[in-house]
């Protein structure tokens, strides 16, 4: 039997109402080799993502990630990593698969160059010829402020939260830097997105403790990094 004029009208008004699904960011969040508080996990409890946990750099890439997640948070901080975690790890960048670098994870794998210009930053543990050590301190109020207008800033006003700052780094003068703070302990840029041309690559140098992951605005910066990031090329 033809549906009427009217009935088609309902019919079409229903779909509409309907509620979309909306697919999940899929998300693998790295950890390991750094203590850090429970607190960090509250991050990824937000609508928009499904997570899992590798508790190690091993774990992590021990097989081809490109087909399982959208993203990967790095919140670990490794010396070394094995030659199928390597393979696999540059596999997922290389895919165009979307990563954000988290607080310590700036600090990983020492010697590896490719890592140094996929974060866009090295944290230098020690010195190395006439570059002096990194350092550290912790407890510092960050004002942050917003270096320019971004998706991955979108929705953010200037906001001041505790964390961990970090100064003397290497940082690529190619970076679109995102975020800064005036804290004369740590360096001024904070969040910037790497020159990496093969993924979207954010890095977020705060992260430290409860009171950053708890934070709304770093929560916030998270939550746009991460959808960000998964819309990679």
């Amino acid at each position: 039997m033809a549906l009427s004029i009217s009935m088609w009208v309902a019919v079409l008004a229903l779909s509409l109402s309907a509620p979309r699904t909306v697919t999940p960011i899929r998300v693998l969040v790295v950890t390991g080799g750094h203590t850090y508080p429970t607190a960090f996990y509250t991050v990824f409890e937000q609508p928009g993502i499904a997570w899992d946990h590798a508790v190690s750099s091993e774990e992590a890439y021990r097989s081809d990630l490109r087909g399982r997640y959208d993203v990967l948070v790095l919140y670990d901080m490794p010396k070394t990593l094995s030659e199928t975690g390597t393979q696999n790890l540059r596999a997922f960048a290389e895919a165009g698969k979307g990563l954000v670098v988290v607080h310590h994870a700036i600090v990983s794998y020492p010697d590896w160059d490719w890592y140094r210009d996929l974060v866009g930053g090295r944290y230098f543990e020690r010195s190395q010829g006439s570059q002096p050590a990194s350092t550290y301190r912790h407890d510092e109020q960050m004002r942050i402020a917003i270096a320019r207008a971004h998706p991955v800033t979108e929705g953010l006003a200037p906001f001041t939260v505790l964390d961990e700052t970090y100064k003397g780094m290497w940082l690529a003068p190619t970076n679109t830097v995102l975020l800064t703070t005036d804290n004369p302990t740590g360096d001024p840029p904070v969040a910037w997105v790497s020159a990496y041309r093969r993924s979207r690559v954010v890095t977020i140098q705060p992260g430290h403790g409860p009171e950053s992951h708890r934070d709304a605005s770093v929560r916030r910066l998270m939550l746009n990094a991460i959808t960000w990031t998964a819309a990679s090329p």
